[in-house]
């Protein structure tokens, strides 16, 4: 991994060589596993207080599942996520209640991540009945409309419904919702892709203004790169269950060597006109193998323009190449500048 800046703080989260395999069986009565679906293989990040790190990649390259992992919605099937410092795999279930207050998860869709039976004092103020220890029973409507207010919507409707609201006024009831027992990470899954450009904006905004107010670390997953450059300050880029670049929002958009996250840019559209005859567009051919039946070797090369015999041989690390100064697990990895690809 790439230094962190120094204005960012000790490690809160990290996870090291985690594994979620799903298995395939074969059978009626009984069942025999046949194989799995590597759907993370290895991952390791890190991510420091105060710091929002950007996960992309196409669909079904294992960005989901990772949240669901971080948040303890998935179970790993190997590896470890340690939360500062201390390794959930090894945390007591007496102790996971309170460890598990410092991590929390915002949902990609505003519409079916909120109960629509439940009022939006009671969606909100629900997980201080799983804590009551956070807030006083007698406090508890105070805090639901402090922190209503707290993510720009208006107090009194605290008795209203979520069918009542808009897209971008549900996902601050879930941003709300996320802040109710002041965890100090927030694991976003694609929060914005069902919203309008316009709330996008709004809600990203929302994010940076609670991180400088809170000190809130950020785990933020996207396929949107533009947006991800915005709010991040670094990225890893994942490609089948396996991240394969990753550096800071300068190394990633501007000095990319990985030619996954290459292909990835280039497929940005480009707003300025004058721009768009110098963008030298990366066209990927076949598809996105299964997770199921990975590639030998290096998992990008069935679809790499500089594949050759060795890439079929060796699974390249991650890890820093000559000539760049960020991780990247490619045997030829090589700096390349991508015209227009995200201002």
């Amino acid at each position: 991994m790439t230094d962190t800046p120094s204005k960012f703080g000790e490690v809160v989260l990290e996870t090291k060589d985690l594994r979620k395999h799903y298995p395939l069986t074969q059978g009626i009565v009984f069942k025999k596993q046949v194989g799995a679906v590597r759907a993370v293989d290895g991952v390791n990040i890190q991510l420091r207080r105060g710091e929002t790190l950007g996960v992309v990649g196409e669909s079904g390259c294992g960005k989901s599942t990772l949240a669901r992992l971080l948040v303890g919605l998935e179970q790993p099937t190997d590896g470890s996520i340690m939360l500062k410092g201390k390794d959930l795999s090894k945390v007591s279930s007496r102790d996971m209640r309170s460890v598990r207050r410092n991590i929390q998860m915002v949902m990609q869709d505003p519409y079916t991540s909120l109960n629509p039976r439940m009022t939006v004092g009671d969606i909100i103020g629900e997980p201080f009945d799983i804590h009551p220890e956070v807030v006083p029973k007698k406090g508890r409507i105070a805090r639901v409309r402090e922190l209503i207010d707290l993510v720009g919507l208006n107090a009194d409707h605290i008795n209203r419904y979520p069918h009542q609201f808009s897209g971008g006024q549900r996902q601050r009831i879930g941003i709300a919702r996320a802040l109710a027992l002041n965890p100090e990470i927030i694991v976003a899954d694609e929060p914005v892709s069902a919203l309008d450009v316009s709330i996008q904006a709004q809600v990203v905004n929302l994010l940076e203004r609670l991180q400088d107010e809170f000190g809130l670390a950020y785990i933020f997953i996207a396929h949107d790169l533009s947006v991800v450059r915005h709010i991040a300050d670094r990225v890893a880029v994942m490609y089948l269950g396996k991240v394969v670049e990753t550096g800071n929002e300068d190394e990633i958009y501007e000095h990319t060597t990985h030619p996954y996250s290459q292909a990835l840019l280039s497929a940005v559209p480009v707003p300025d006109p004058a721009l768009r005859g110098l963008r030298d567009q990366i066209i990927l051919e076949g598809d996105v193998p299964s997770p199921a039946n990975p590639p030998s070797g290096c998992r990008f090369r069935t679809r790499c323009w500089k594949a050759q015999e060795i890439c079929a041989q060796e699974e390249p690390p991650l890890m820093v190449r000559p000539g760049s100064e960020h991780p990247s697990a490619c045997h030829f990895a090589e700096e390349r500048q991508v015209v227009g690809a995200v201002s």
